[in-house]
């Protein structure tokens, strides 16, 4: 019995999604700077050079828009991705349902369409609603446009001719939108569009051999207008529902498989057809699924196409006290395949049932009291699968109790060094091993076998790190988030793409805990700005940013420059510690430091030793204010108490101005002193 395929999402390759993410970034960079501003350039071209990189394979690169996720290569971005989720919003309010750059784009030319896409879409109005989109060649913005379009009433309940996109309910403007990019050609502007579903359906079949941008910005509209009929109510809702199964029951099976094939990946397909069922019409369902089920290599049994299919013809076209019941048993039975569609079963329908049952469905109720008292541990029947080479439901079961029981160290054991007639079995543990659905039970455990997952830490893919980050910004215990965080600090991969993505959380701890795995990795992207983390409103996360900033040389002057003047003291501190000869820029900052008595001994020196070789009369001051406590009867120098900051200056002076007139007071105070730490700090040597 083979192992079933894991219920998991798609994933982008990894070229595209760094490409998306630095798209994401350059973007957000065009809104916060002004144009010309020295942080665009470098944004621009790491978007270029990725583009050049994807356009080796590809002519172009099309994605589709939708509200909170980008549509790409068959896969659909996660809404919970924060970076990709920003992107996909952005171009969302200026109603672009599909963006494409075309091989030869160069930084100029890119630069032009960020900027005119970074405008408030409120106060300067949506790009797509604006006329003079083509005058990029190399950039393609595809928008959702409704101006000029005549919804004509065909009878069932539409809009009106004349109604606009304002007054028309949410499912018309979809309707609308879809019909618009359906017809819609090369450099057409405006026009009448006709609400007929034939016509649109024509129009899908014969643009089939276009750009991959015209088949995204169609399955954003029907991936919407299925999210739409979901929740929607009412005469507009059933108009809508009407036109859009006409629609597709006028597509050829090929065309609407294509469609299905690029709406997303196994999960987005499925959630395509949960919203579809809940709000198209039955007939248009069945077609969805039978799309789906091709487009996904996954099988439907020519029986249950059959049953599936007449209950469509009953819910359509049979007696009225059988259409709502035809109805809701067909939902209820494409809700059912979706559970659990995973593989082509082999055996009849009545016999799989049947192994089912004898094999994993037995309850607690039906389950004999012995069978519950003599259940073997999951270690144990792990063994005995990689002793007779086989593996089954129990097994694979057995694997991932052992995972959630905190035992990854025992199967680890158990399958480095298999029977020779169970090295497949332990092939397919450590694959399963890897999943991220089991990573993340790993760490839903009370133990958490951290040792197990460093054995296993070599053999992880880049998505099966997403359940470690997660973990890291999650994880209860401060041990398990330190020890991941030095795990991760020595993996093998690549992460950069991955953590910065998650700079975006919301969490404060998130933020910073990447910031620190970024310093620890030394991954740093050559253009990336830790700038804005270092004005956090939370001390911990600047003072993380600033430690990676210092590392950064083209940032280092501007981090020393931000941390002295935090608010904070502990970063005050470090940026004190990050320079030796004092900008002249800053050295006013200094000298307040200096002077500041709030601030602890060990700050005040070594703001001192920073204005040590600095000869300016406001230097000079400054150090006489904080070494001179007063005079003696007889007018000499008095010194104050010694701390570390007295001793600081008595050097600096001894340094730079031992012969000038007015320091020489405090130098022969300090070698009358009877310390012999503040007459050390006169000699040379001290300095």
């Amino acid at each position: 019995m083979e192992p079933s395929r894991p219920n998991e999402r798609a994933t982008l390759s990894r070229d595209v999604s760094e490409f998306l993410i630095e798209l994401s970034i350059a973007l957000h960079r065009h809104s916060m700077y002004p144009s010309g501003h020295r942080a665009l350039v470098p944004a621009i071209e790491s978007v270029v050079r990725r583009a050049a990189k994807l356009h080796e394979e590809r002519p172009q690169i099309a994605f589709g828009v939708a509200r909170r996720q980008l549509i790409i290569d068959g896969v659909a971005t996660d809404p919970g991705q924060p970076v990709l989720r920003r992107l996909a919003e952005t171009l969302h309010r200026h109603h672009i349902g599909a963006f494409s750059i075309v091989r030869g784009v160069d930084a100029q030319e890119l630069g032009e369409a960020l900027r005119a896409l970074s405008a408030d879409a409120e106060r300067e109005g949506p790009l797509g609603l604006q006329p003079g989109l083509t005058g990029w060649p190399h950039v393609k913005v595809h928008p959702l446009t409704f101006d000029g379009l005549a919804l004509v009433d065909d009878g069932s309940g539409g809009v009106g001719d004349g109604a606009s996109a304002e007054q028309a309910p949410q499912g018309n403007e979809l309707w609308a939108g879809l019909a618009r990019a359906a017809l819609a050609s090369e450099g057409s502007e405006g026009g009448d569009v006709p609400s007929d579903p034939s016509a649109v359906a024509r129009a899908i079949e014969a643009n089939s051999g276009r750009a991959g941008a015209y088949d995204q910005a169609i399955v954003t509209y029907l991936l919407q207008i299925a999210r739409e009929l979901r929740n929607a109510s009412g005469e507009a809702s059933e108009d809508l529902k009407r036109r859009t199964s006409r629609l597709i029951a006028s597509l050829q099976p090929g065309t609407l498989r294509r469609l299905v094939a690029m709406g997303g990946d196994k999960s987005q397909r499925d959630q395509f057809i949960a919203d579809a069922m809940h709000g198209m019409a039955v007939d248009a369902v069945l077609e969805i699924v039978k799309a789906s089920a091709e487009a996904s290599g996954r099988t439907i049994s020519h029986g249950l196409v059959r049953m599936l299919t007449k209950l469509a013809a009953h819910a359509e076209h049979g007696p009225e006290l059988t259409r709502s019941r035809a109805g809701s048993e067909l939902r209820e039975q494409v809700g059912r395949l979706l559970e659990d569609w995973h593989l082509e079963d082999p055996n009849p329908e009545a016999y799989g049932r049947v192994l089912e049952y004898l094999s994993i469905s037995q309850t607690e109720a039906t389950r004999p009291k012995w069978a519950v008292a003599a259940e073997p541990e999951p270690l144990r029947l792990v063994q005995m699968a990689l002793e007779a080479g086989a593996t089954g439901p129990l097994a694979e079961r057995a694997v991932d109790q052992a995972i959630n029981a905190g035992q990854l160290s025992g199967l680890l054991e158990l399958i480095a060094a298999p029977p020779v007639a169970g090295q497949a079995v332990a092939d397919m543990i450590f694959a399963r091993l890897t999943w991220p659905e089991n990573l993340r039970g790993l760490f839903a455990s009370e133990r958490v076998d951290l040792a197990g997952l460093e054995l296993l830490l070599p053999r992880l893919s880049m998505e099966s790190y997403e359940p470690l980050l997660e973990a890291l910004g999650a994880a209860p215990s401060r041990l398990v988030r330190r020890r991941l965080l030095d795990l991760l600090s020595r993996t093998p991969l690549d992460i950069t793409s991955l953590i910065l993505a998650r700079l975006a959380d919301e969490r404060w701890y998130v933020q910073r805990n990447m910031l620190m795995l970024l310093a620890r990795t030394g991954r740093v992207p050559p253009t990336l700005s830790v700038a804005p983390w270092t004005h956090h409103a939370d001390a911990r996360v600047r003072s993380e940013a600033i430690r990676l900033q210092l590392t950064l040389p083209h940032e280092r002057e501007q981090a020393v420059e931000t941390a002295l003047y935090d608010s904070d003291p502990r970063i005050v501190h470090i940026g004190l510690i990050a320079i030796h000869d004092c900008p002249p820029h800053l050295v006013e900052r200094v000298i307040d430091l200096a002077l500041a008595t709030d601030l602890g001994d060990d700050s005040r020196r070594l703001a001192v030793n920073s204005l040590a070789r600095i000869r300016r009369d406001d230097v000079l001051d400054a150090l006489l204010q904080l070494s001179i406590a007063g005079r003696s009867l007889f007018g000499r120098v008095r010194l104050p108490s010694k701390t570390p900051v007295l001793v600081a200056v008595v050097r600096a002076l001894a340094q730079t101005w031992p012969r000038h007139p007015r320091a020489s007071g405090v130098l022969a105070a300090a070698r009358r002193s009877s310390d012999p730490e503040l007459r050390h700090a006169l000699s040379p040597e001290a300095t």
